[in-house]
């Protein structure tokens, strides 16, 4: 090969090496500017800057404090000289632990409460010795917190195993009624002017010797203007049954269960006029059997209140049962009831476990927004504070967010209440309690036979707990002093606007409370006629407007336990010292409204 041609060899060499380079040095500069490029048109990730928290705005409710309420025990000063007997001498017989009813009505019409003290007696095969038969005991109220006993003048120093009362006008003739449940037969006693006459076989109100009645009460659940008749039946009792359970406490016998009791069905009896009563429980729908076994009635009654709860204008029924579910039975308006209580949710506790229901008591709550009902219970069980939205009558248990549960759960609590003790506007619970076995305490440290009463404050649904319970500085000592408590009741004894307190006892005295408080709030009390121009007004819808809202009440005297409150009905006004107006509204249909009435006093009112 030549010179020259080797020369371009090399050359041609050389410019492809450099060739080959400047082709890798563009594909780099490619690529990196494609990776400029690509990385040009990525974000990067914001920069996160950790900032204070912000705290969430805490709600301060409001400080409580609870007013002072005095009670003072004014029994003996008054003049109440009525001992309950229960018959008790060894055996233990269920009844002997479950009596003590108590009422406030005027039978004399005068215009303020007299008392009724429902009696047992000792049992037809007690050898005892005894001066006098025991009987109920009727007070007079003669003013100033005297009262006078004029039971054998009014015909009604009779004997037999009582147990609660009902009172109403049923033959629509001006003055008020008796009925008294017992161990056996029941009676109806006629007001003739002031003297009592027993009507009980005429009006086929009787029930049967078989049978064990409780608590009570006149209703007129038809709408057709007189007071027809709920009965509580509680358990299929009998002397010889009971003796052969083998209840036991501390090695000696005991009071029964009565889980091991049968259950039974109330008594409804309607009201067809001319004095005579036809009993329609099995037709209304009120014989509720047992879902398990239907051959065995459910009932195991205790206490009964009544009331419109869904605003229909019909009367409904709530039932408080013992150791079985409630009963809430509302009114079709075709002469039935329906029994909602499990859908409802009144029917159980929180667990959905069945609890032993004693008393019951109804009240619109919360600016009268919702309907409330409240139930004692047994021992070791809180109350019960069943509570419904407006008119939906479905139930939720309070009892434990509102503040009743936790400090109710001790005590075996019997009569329950809703009371306006402060006449704020709110209502309070009163609760009379006292367990069944005199020696509990050898048994369970925590359980005392004799405890002292309930009374929960209402501080309004704005407080942490709606409900707290008062101490005796606040309420004095005579509220809390134990005792064996059943019946509860009230009423404005002295004339003063504020509601004073009856309690019941089994085996004791009863206990009467002066409410004393003095908080200068105002009120209005409302007596109602019947639309027939007797007393027949239980049931009547009141409606008390204010400026800033509306309190709701009505005429029933049947609440608490085997007891029968005053027929007024009585408004706390706190500070407000004005009236809008007061709306009644009879269960006939028939309604009247007072516009602007004068505050402080008793409002009388005809349709």
């Amino acid at each position: 090969m030549t010179e020259p041609q080797l020369e371009e060899e090399r050359d041609d060499a050389i410019v492809g090496r450099a060739f080959r380079w400047s082709a890798l040095v563009i594909v780099l500069i490619g690529v990196g500017v494609g990776v400029a490029y690509w990385r040009s048109t990525i974000k990067p990730p914001p920069i996160v800057r950790q900032s204070d928290p912000i705290k969430p705005e805490l709600r301060e409710p409001p400080k409580i404090t609870i007013p002072v309420m005095p009670f003072a025990d004014i029994t003996e000063s008054a003049g109440i000289r009525f001992v309950h007997e229960n018959g008790a001498a060894g055996e233990r017989l269920l009844p002997e632990s479950m009596g003590g009813g108590v009422a406030f009505l005027d039978y004399d019409g005068d215009g303020d409460p007299d008392i009724l003290c429902v009696n047992s007696c000792r049992w037809p095969w007690d050898e005892r010795p005894v001066e006098q038969s025991p009987t109920m005991a009727l007070y007079r109220n003669d003013g100033d917190c005297k009262f006078t006993d004029v039971t054998k003048d009014a015909g009604l120093d009779v004997t037999f195993y009582g147990q609660g009362v009902a009172v109403g006008d049923y033959d629509n003739d001006g003055d008020v009624d008796l009925y008294l449940t017992a161990v056996g037969l029941n009676h109806l006693y006629r007001n003739d002017g002031g003297r009592f006459v027993d009507v009980t076989e005429s009006a086929n109100v009787g029930g049967t010797r078989d049978q064990w009645s409780t608590s009570c009460g006149f209703l007129d659940y038809d709408n057709d203007g007189d007071l027809d008749l709920f009965v509580c039946n509680y358990v299929r009792w009998t002397r010889e049954f009971d003796k052969a359970q083998p209840f036991t406490l501390t090695g000696e016998r005991a009071y029964g269960r009565p889980q091991e009791f049968p259950g039974t069905y109330p008594y409804l009896y309607r009201n067809d006029g001319e004095g005579k009563f036809s009993e329609v429980s099995e037709t209304a729908g009120l014989r509720i059997k047992n879902p398990v076994r239907q051959e065995v009635y459910a009932a195991k009654s205790l206490g009964v209140t009544c009331g419109d709860f869904d605003d229909d204008g019909w009367i409904d029924i709530a039932v408080a049962n013992d150791t079985v579910q409630n009963f809430l039975f509302h009114n079709q308006k075709n002469g039935t009831f329906a029994e909602k209580a499990v859908e409802r949710g009144m029917a159980f506790d929180q667990q959905g476990q069945a609890r032993g229901a004693m008393g019951i008591d109804m009240a619109r709550i919360r600016g009268s927004d919702h309907l409330a009902i409240a139930i004692g219970n047994f021992a070791n069980e809180m109350s019960a504070l069943y509570v419904a939205n407006g008119n939906s009558m479905q139930f939720n248990d309070e009892a434990i967010a509102t503040g009743i549960g936790p400090q109710s759960r001790l005590e075996l609590t019997f009569g329950t209440l809703f009371v306006d003790v402060d006449l704020d506007g709110r209502f309070d619970i009163i609760s009379a309690n006292g367990h069944l076995e005199p020696e509990i305490n050898k048994v369970q440290a925590s359980q005392f036979y004799e405890q002292p009463p309930h009374f929960f404050w209402n501080c309004g649904p704005e407080s942490r707990t709606e409900f707290v319970p008062v101490p005796s500085e606040k309420c004095g000592s005579d509220f809390l002093k134990r005792m064996v408590g059943r019946g509860a009741a009230f009423a404005d004894i002295d004339g003063d606007g504020d509601l004073d307190l009856l309690f019941g006892a089994t085996g004791a005295k009863p206990r009467l409370l002066r409410n004393d408080q003095q908080l200068g709030h105002h009120w209005l009390r409302v007596d109602v006629a019947g639309v027939k121009g007797g007393r027949a007004a239980i049931g009547a819808k009141i409606v008390v407007t204010l400026a800033d809202g509306k309190i709701i009440g009505q005429i029933m005297p049947t609440r608490g336990y085997l007891s029968q409150s005053e027929f007024p009905a009585t408004f706390g006004l706190g500070s407000q010292d004005k009236v809008s107006k007061v709306t009644i509204q009879w269960p006939t249909g028939e309604s009247k409204t007072i516009d602007a009435p004068p505050i402080n006093q008793v409002l009388k009112v005809s349709p």
